[in-house]
This record gives C-alpha cells, structure tokens and sequence, in this order.
C-alpha cells in the first residue's frame, strides 16, 4: 500500500485541526509541521516531520537539497543520521532532474516536487531509483494529481505529499491510496442449455486498456451469479483481436464493478470504472473509454454452479462471442453443450441500484 504525508503547514488556519483530526483517524504514515507544539498531539504510530533543525520531537527532518555539494553532505553522513532526513529537492531543469535521481537512489528518503506539470520527470525519477531500497515521495498539490503520481509507470512513487485545503480531501487521498480490487473466489458453472432469443440489444464494452488473454468481465442476468466474458483477445479468422473490449452481453444484465457494487450494461459510459477479472480469481479496476449497444440476435446460456445455483447470461448469439472455463479456457457460445465446464461468481447479496442489501428479493 502506498503511504501518504499531510503537510499542514499551508493548511487554512481553520481547516487545520480538522485535517490533523481526520489524518490521525486514518492512521497516515506522517505529518509535516513546523509546530512542535502540533507535532507532539500525534500518536506514536505516526512520523512527525519538520523542517526546523530545532524541533525536539519531530521523527524526520526535511532538508532541502539544491545542489550536488548539498547532497553529498546528505551521503556523508552515518546512516543512522540519514534515515532520520529527508532530502526535499524541487526539480525545474535537467540539472536537478538529474540531483532528484542522484538522491533517490543514494538516501534513505526523498522528497520531489515538480516545476511543471508533465510526469515524464517523475516517471525518470522512478525508473532510476527501481532498484533503491530509499521511499520516493512526491509533492501532489490536488488529489488528482496524487492519483496520477500513484499510477506512473504502473508504479508510482512510494508515498505522497500532500497539503488537503479541506477534511474531506484526506479520505479522498486515503481512498486513492487503498490497495488495489481484492481477489475474488471463482465457481465452475456447468452449462445446462443454450436457447436462441431472438433480436435484442447486446453491449460492446470498449475498455482503455489491453486484457490478458484469460480475463474479461463478470456478467449475469442475475444478481447473484454472473458468467466470465472474455475479451477480444484471442484471434478470429474474419476480423482483427480488439484486445481492449468485452462483448458482454445484452444491455439488461449486470456487470460486477468495484467495490462490490454492479452496474446494468446499459449504465456504463465514457469514464466507468468495472472489474477485469481473471481465471485465477485476480482483478484490477479498468476504465470504459466507448460503450457500443446494438441490436443483434441473442442467445441465453443457463448455467448451474456447484452449490446448485442457476446462473444465466444472455449474449450476442455469434461464433466469435465467447466465455471462459476453468484454466482459462476459451469457449464459442454458439458451441456451448451441456456439460461443458464454464467459470463465474457467486454474490451472496441482493442488491438494489447496485448496491448489496438485505432485502428479500427472487430473481428468475
């Protein structure tokens, strides 16, 4: 899990107590404050941080480096000393780009801030201290932006640092930092029969990334079970792969999205987040760039799970739709028998615009 500082120092006066509040509540890897008086409220399990040489109970102290002379003084000291700084470098040409890289690799900790608004200089910072035992931490000035650092090179720097103008900007900001979409639990579903429904509205999810060849996305007519839909990843002999989308099924059914909530098919737009999920049960959050309903002709496929749970999908009835079984293995659609093996999940919730509930509630 990435870790975040929140630096009060540029904090308004009125908000500050309240963001001290909420960062102790969300129990943050630090906080920066030239007040000694602030830092000592913080309980043990938090750094407290500060640029004053004279604080007497802060864990860190922030020292700004602006040129090789600078860090070389850093790299001269007992490595005990070190781990209790942190090298501040402001990076606003190649020559401190260059010092930013020289101090990531070399000290326990550093701290970047970047002139300008392009990642290429922070996506240089991360490469060149990859293979560095030190935490890069990098000065975000929105939550946006923080969530951009957190994602360059699929890495992001270690940490953020961040002054919130309001309390609600650090949940967003421990949101943003949270581990990645859980593992899911996958069941064998056995086809039970395929039935052709006549003309429909199916939906094409257009994605703005690359699937693996044994993801897609879990989909289902019902709440409680949905089927895996691969993506176009895998070849067909008429057309290109569109490894970027799901053909996921007609526009009524649901699609797992996160935070255990589903959306219909026909809520998703430009801008959704859903679920890639894998065979092995792991996923990560992708984000829809286009969605495509057409009409078509469609096709059910009735499933039944291990614990005798019916799980049904309804899909573009053509050859080149197609499921995933146990193993990632990839089947036609229109080729499914009974007896063929298929994967899915199970929800234990009833839902409700998406969100699990308890409620009674029959679907079928």
């Amino acid at each position: 899990m990435k870790f975040a500082w929140i630096d009060l120092r540029t904090v308004p006066a009125e908000q500050k107590q309240a963001v001290l509040d909420a960062a102790v509540h969300a129990r943050l890897d630090g906080v920066v404050d030239d007040d000694d008086s602030v830092l000592a409220t913080l309980p043990p399990t938090m750094r407290r941080i500060s640029t004053s040489p004279d604080s007497e109970v802060a864990d860190v102290r922030l020292v700004s480096v602006e040129t090789p002379a600078d860090l070389d003084a850093l790299r001269s000291l007992p490595v005990e000393e070190q781990r209790a700084l942190a090298a501040s470098v402001h990076v606003v040409d190649d020559g401190t780009l260059r010092l930013a890289c020289d101090a990531a690799i070399a000290l326990p900790c550093t701290i970047v801030r970047f002139r300008d608004p392009t990642k290429i200089p922070l996506e240089i910072v991360i490469a060149a201290a990859d293979r560095s035992d030190g935490r890069l931490i990098c000065e975000a000035s929105t939550v946006e932006e923080a969530g951009v650092i957190v994602d360059v090179l699929e890495k992001g720097s270690d940490g953020v640092l961040f002054a919130p103008a309001r309390v609600t900007e650090v949940f967003d900001l421990v949101s943003l930092l949270s581990p990645g979409t859980p593992e899911l639990v996958l069941t064998k579903l056995t086809v039970e029969n395929i039935a052709h429904t006549g003309l429909g509205d199916r939906v094409c999810v257009d994605t703005t990334t690359h699937f693996e060849k044994d993801e897609g996305m879990l989909v289902g007519s019902f709440a409680h079970g949905f089927v895996l839909c691969a993506s176009e990843t895998h070849p067909l002999p008429y057309m290109p792969t569109r490894p970027f989308r799901v053909n996921a099924g007609a526009l009524h059914s649901y699609v797992v999205g996160l935070e255990n909530r589903t959306n219909y098919l026909s809520e998703l737009h430009t801008g959704s987040a859903v679920l890639a999920v894998a065979a092995d049960g792991r996923t990560r959050r992708v984000a829809v760039g286009r969605v495509k309903l057409e009409s078509r002709p469609l096709l059910t496929i009735n499933t039944v799970a291990e614990d005798g749970t019916p799980v049904s999908l309804t899909v573009q009835d053509d050859w080149h739709v197609r499921v995933l079984g146990p193993g990632g293995t990839v089947h036609n659609v229109t080729e499914l028998k009974a007896g063929d093996q298929l994967l899915g999940y199970l929800a234990t919730d009833k839902r409700h615009v998406g969100w699990p509930v308890g409620e009674f509630c029959i679907e079928k």
